[in-house]
């Protein structure tokens, strides 16, 4: 089954299917750095209020990076969508940050 097919929701169900079976929960986390010339230049831009693109981008990569990889995971055991979708975002140390992504891998009809 292609993970473009692997539908997700934030909602405990899936609008307009049933589900059928329950696989249980699936999560995964993404830890990523930036160098830290990016580090300095961040810095500099926070002192004056602009948007820290480098973080953004960051958390993009690794947001996308922990869904990919929990959806992969789901469709090993079967799933074929992803419920009850959760992410957290945390500092795990000075350069680095952590998404976690969790969720309930479900079988719908």
């Amino acid at each position: 089954m292609p993970i473009l097919d692997t539908m997700l929701s934030s909602l405990p169900s899936i609008p307009t299917k049933t589900i059928t079976k329950h696989f249980g929960l699936v999560s995964w986390s993404s830890v990523r750095s930036k160098h830290l010339e990016k580090d300095f230049f961040a810095w500099i831009k926070n002192m004056f209020g602009w948007e820290l693109t480098t973080y953004t981008e960051l958390l993009n990569e690794s947001r996308n990076q922990a869904i990919q990889r929990m959806m992969t995971q789901a469709e090993v055991l079967g799933a074929n969508a992803i419920s009850n979708i959760r992410m957290a975002t945390l500092s795990v140390a000075a350069w680095d940050s952590e998404i976690s992504v969790y969720e309930t891998a479900v079988y719908v009809k």
